[in-house]
């Protein structure tokens, strides 16, 4: 069984040494309840995914994709990367709000 999410959160734009990458931070309630499926996965198979990750269903208008999200600050925020076929599917660009669906697996 798996917890649904929602929000709506702003695109924002990173520029790496490999690239420029488009993202959503995820913060506040429904980063806590990311944190706390992440503690249960955990308790539950003694592991943790690579990088602290937690897979996810994320769904974006009519486009839906399996991926992670990735904890920063502590496991105080996620972010998710939006790819540029997501991104062109949508008509999103750098500022635009997200309506974002998360199922976390």
């Amino acid at each position: 069984m798996s917890e649904s999410l929602a929000c709506t959160l702003p695109l924002t734009r990173w520029q790496g040494d490999r690239g420029t990458y488009h993202l959503v931070t995820i913060s506040v309630e429904i980063a806590e309840a990311i944190a706390a499926h992440a503690l249960m996965h955990r308790l539950e198979f003694g592991t943790q995914r690579g990088f602290g990750s937690v897979k996810v269903m994320a769904e974006i208008g009519t486009s839906r994709w399996k991926t992670s999200v990735f904890p920063q600050n502590g496991k105080t925020e996620w972010v998710l990367l939006i790819s540029k076929k997501v991104m062109s599917a949508e008509g999103l660009a750098e500022g635009d709000s997200v309506p974002l669906e998360l199922d976390l697996l």
